[in-house]
């Protein structure tokens, strides 16, 4: 059984719902095909990801303010890199829309997934330490980012209590994160490892409007092992052992949830 502390500790902010036009809105904005027409975004206040992004924390009367910090976005294709490990620290990125992978890498040559970043997450929390980046940011699919300067952002805080309550909020759910990572890989077995993995997806695009039953894996079999400390092959049987006992369907990386009581006791 998945124990409920592990739980908690791998899943984001539990966010609002959102409207039923807001999620047309954000499914419009975020699946394939579509981020090209975002060049004509609006700004902080009209975006549909603003209720899940570090700026919601800013209120409305200091939007002008934030309007200003957050005076940049960009696509980042499918496959390319936001920034890479050594690179320096300047920025904050919020994810608009698409999906990323953190990777780190050993001077033996191999690489580690450490998270996997949804839209309306942020990027970059790892520079602030030594103003530097400690991993690579590279896009799943397609995405958009808006770029917030730290040194705007740390003016910010210190005018705004709620920003600088929201950002000590993110730096401390990377240490509970990181510490529910190591709960999953040091004590589950693999097939409750993948379990938990896609419980948490499900919860965490359910809480941004989408179904929590069926979605897309946008990672590989590969990246979801090298994230739990297991094989590509270990992987695969167990989602083909779900698949077997009727607790999810699995039809080439769409997904599935049918029996999440099933899943969850593991």
């Amino acid at each position: 059984m998945i124990p409920s502390s592990l739980k908690s500790q791998t899943s984001v902010d539990v966010v609002r719902p959102l409207a039923p036009r807001q999620l047309k809105l954000v499914r419009d904005a975020t699946q394939g095909g579509q981020t090209a027409g975002l060049a004509s975004a609006s700004p902080c206040a009209n975006c549909v990801m603003h209720w899940a992004c570090i700026t919601g924390a800013v209120p409305s009367a200091q939007q002008e303010r934030l309007d200003r910090m957050v005076h940049t976005w960009r696509k980042v294709g499918k496959g390319e890199s936001l920034f890479r490990a050594g690179d320096t620290f300047h920025a904050l990125y919020a994810i608009r829309s698409g999906s990323f992978k953190t990777v780190v890498s050993h001077p033996n040559g191999t690489s580690h997934v450490t998270g996997f970043q949804l839209s309306g997450e942020t990027l970059g929390l790892d520079g602030i330490a030594a103003d530097r980046h400690t991993c690579d940011a590279v896009a799943l699919e397609d995405s958009t980012v808006c770029s917030m300067p730290f040194h705007c952002v740390e003016d910010l805080c210190q005018d705004i209590r709620p920003l600088q309550r929201r950002l000590h909020q993110l730096m401390a759910e990377e240490i509970v994160r990181e510490s529910g990572l190591m709960l999953l890989l040091a004590g589950l077995t693999a097939e409750t490892r993948v379990a938990t993995f896609l419980l948490n997806l499900s919860t965490r695009m359910q809480d941004r409007g989408y179904s929590g039953s069926s979605f897309t894996l946008r990672m590989t079999r590969e990246e979801i092992g090298s994230y739990l400390g297991m094989q590509l092959e270990t992987v695969s049987r167990a989602l083909s052992r779900f698949q077997r006992e009727g607790w999810i369907a699995v039809s080439g990386k769409q997904i599935g949830i049918v029996k999440k009581s099933a899943l969850s006791e593991l």
